[in-house]
């Protein structure tokens, strides 16, 4: 399959934050891009654990689901400027983090990088990327995290947990169901709300780890991988 024109990326927060700010890993992932001329990206940037550890905090001082959120979105903004920065030189990055579609449906003419945080309470950066790409016209999101697909049950604690290799749109909103309590900083395993829209719009998932930066380059480059693929 040839490389797509207009790709979206969902970076976890946890590649960019790994004990501090992982200046290899954004170095690496920038020059990445760089090789594929003519395709043009948009990044989505999670929080990681200081989103979950600050939305935490205002949960507790201020009983605010809305407030966590809101916190939870200032981290996410500063990921993506870390993103802006490493791209910086390498890359036609717009300089900004962009906070509305609109406006990024506007940048994307003219620039082949722009990078988001979160954008509105309520609404994770899972669903804020498949937002994106319903509005810059991508067909395909990369989700890159600490987890390398989509699992009938958490990895982390059942042994026995089965990784899918392809799954339909339908199959993940049934997944998301049992996982979404709809709360910042909290794991699940795709944003139902995320999972509803890439399903109107047909837009194929890629569940692969954000370490595995070769599998990454075969989602770029439209090749089979080690991770878990929804689409239609």
């Amino acid at each position: 399959m040839a490389t797509q024109s207009s790709l979206v990326i969902s970076l976890g927060g946890s590649m960019i934050l790994s004990g501090g700010v992982n200046i290899k890993y954004l170095s690496d992932f920038c020059n990445i891009l760089s090789k594929y001329k003519g395709v043009k990206f948009g990044i989505v940037a999670g929080g990681g654990r200081i989103a979950r550890e600050y939305a935490d905090a205002v949960r507790k001082l201020c009983h605010s689901e809305f407030e966590a959120d809101e916190i939870a979105i200032m981290s996410t903004k500063q990921n993506a400027k870390l993103l802006i920065s490493a791209c910086n030189g390498k890359l036609n990055v717009f300089p900004e983090v962009i906070n509305t579609f609109s406006k990024a449906k506007e940048v994307a003419k003219d620039y082949d990088v722009l990078a988001m945080g979160g954008t509105i309470p309520g609404i994770t950066t899972d669903a804020d990327a498949v937002l994106l790409a319903e509005a810059i016209g991508a067909r395909a999101v990369i989700n890159l995290s600490n987890v390398d697909g989509v699992y009938n049950k958490d990895p982390k604690h059942n042994k026995d947990a089965r990784k899918y290799g392809l799954l339909s749109h339908a199959d993940l909103v049934s997944l998301a169901k049992t996982k979404d309590d709809r709360k910042a900083g909290k794991h699940f395993v795709f944003d139902l709300v995320a999972c509803k829209l890439a399903q109107r719009s047909n837009i194929k998932i890629h569940f692969i780890s954000g370490r595995n930066l070769d599998d990454f380059k075969k989602c770029i480059e439209g090749k089979p991988h080690s991770g878990s693929v929804v689409k239609s």
